[in-house]
């Protein structure tokens, strides 16, 4: 407990600076936020295994080291150095880029948007646009919702705010990408993002998180989600950081009438990840689906936290996720599905599937209901096992080597998640990135590629 309290003194103390450093700069109600999340996070703490949602998540390791903030500029990072990052074949409307939590203007790109969508950095919005920033800012991410949410809410100084007016149609996606280099101390960033989509709107956003260089650090990353009625969005979280990071990040929703969400998430890199998503029905005739996949390695910890909010009537939703975990690797998924009365013809499933490479690897599956409506449709499933062993036999029977088989097996096992991605770059991109991890993967992507 002693190390614990230490370190939140030590955020106390990157708060002060933080804000000498400020001066008075910036609207009043952003310091608020800003205090508040401290005094929140100051009188909770980190969360801990008695915490019924972090039951099967230990976050000691984040709280025990003393992480520091990156004090501008920003880590040098090249457009060479950023090229390798980007995702193949993907065309994006505009890319904005952070180094170390900080934007960079150099390698950023909007010059592609048409009129009526909007890309910039929070920065920029809180002196452009403060008004739309205030009426939807932590609105969704309550502070007092989570530790994790209110550490953030205390350093939020930068991320993207990105905003498409009535009637607007983007085929192209938005991508916000967060890059960490390596530093002489293990640095902690806290993007805060905003997406607001006005009525009768087409859009997709990606955020994109990885390393260039980075070790040990911490990205800490919230993002609120509007999305106005009889608009579409669909929206992608690729987390590629460093094996020996930390990663969390959450994604709060909040649905119009008649409106589509499609949140895809794939998780790849981490020591310890934790990826929240709560969406909020909040208007009738809503579809929602949420589409994960997590494929944890060595003694990577991955947990998927979902929780879906029926609020009004003749809504649905559907979860897929799926895991791969190979070596000693650790897994958690929670789902919940909360339908509250009157919101009735609710229809909403849930279904979690693992495979299991080694018998090391360890996952914890919490599917859960609940219904104060009485005319609903609501399900819930989870599975865990290996590999199919008549399957295997059916490939070596036909001369295709074992690791090959495996390969194929588990390629197969996670193509229907990568078939929902409707931008087929992330799908092909986390298809190749699994399939490197496995013996006889690189020949089977290989294989793929050619045909």
């Amino acid at each position: 407990m002693t190390d614990v309290i230490d370190i939140q003194d030590t955020y106390a103390e990157s708060f002060a600076r933080l804000s000498a450093r400020r001066g008075r700069s910036g609207p009043a109600w952003v310091q608020a936020l800003r205090e508040a999340g401290l005094e929140h996070f100051r009188r909770v703490g980190f969360p801990t295994l008695r915490d019924e949602d972090w039951r099967f998540t230990n976050v000691k390791p984040i709280a025990q080291t003393p992480f520091v903030l990156p004090e501008p500029p920003a880590g040098k990072l090249g457009a060479d150095a950023l090229q390798p990052l980007l995702i193949a074949g993907l065309q994006p409307a505009a890319r904005l880029v952070f180094v170390d939590g900080c934007y960079s203007t150099e390698l950023s790109d909007t010059s592609a948007l048409p009129v009526g969508v909007s890309v910039q950095s929070v920065a920029q919005a809180l002196d452009a646009d403060p008004a739309t920033i205030q009426s939807h800012m932590g609105l969704a991410a309550e502070a007092e919702s989570d530790p994790f949410i209110a550490l953030n809410a205390a350093f939020l100084e930068d991320g993207a705010f990105v905003r498409f007016a009535d009637n607007t149609t983007l085929k192209r996606p938005i991508v916000l990408l967060s890059v960490a280099t390596r530093r002489a101390q293990a640095a902690m960033t806290h993007p805060r993002n905003l997406i607001v989509v006005g009525r009768s709107c087409e859009a997709t956003v990606i955020e994109h998180y990885a390393s260039a260089g980075g070790e040990v650090y911490l990205t800490n990353a919230v993002t609120e989600l509007v999305v106005g009625d009889n608009s579409t969005v669909h929206h992608y979280v690729l987390e590629l950081e460093s094996e020996q990071a930390f990663n969390l990040q959450t994604l709060k929703i909040r649905q119009g009438r008649d409106t589509t969400v499609n949140s895809h998430t794939a998780l790849l890199g981490g020591a310890i990840v934790r990826n929240n998503v709560h969406p909020i029905m909040d208007g009738e005739n809503g579809h929602c689906l949420l589409n994960g996949l997590y494929v944890p390695r060595g003694r990577q910890h991955m947990d998927s936290f979902m929780f879906v909010e029926h609020a009004r009537p003749h809504c649905d939703s559907r979860q897929f996720y799926k895991g791969i975990l190979a070596d000693r690797a650790g897994a958690v998924f929670s789902g919940r599905i909360k339908v509250h009365p009157g919101a009735q013809k609710t229809d909403a499933k849930q279904t979690n599937q693992n495979l299991l490479l080694s018998g090391e690897a360890t996952v914890d599956t919490k599917p859960q209901l609940e219904i104060y409506a009485d005319d609903v449709k609501c399900t819930h499933g989870a599975t865990v096992g290996e590999l199919d062993e008549q399957a295997m036999y059916y490939l070596q029977a036909r001369g295709i080597s074992a690791d090959a088989a495996r390969a194929m097996l588990t390629y197969a096992f996670a193509a229907e998640s990568l078939e929902r991605m409707n931008v087929p770059a992330i799908g092909e991109l986390v298809g190749r990135e699994l399939l490197s991890r496995l013996p006889r993967g690189r020949l089977l992507a290989h294989l793929l590629e050619s045909v």
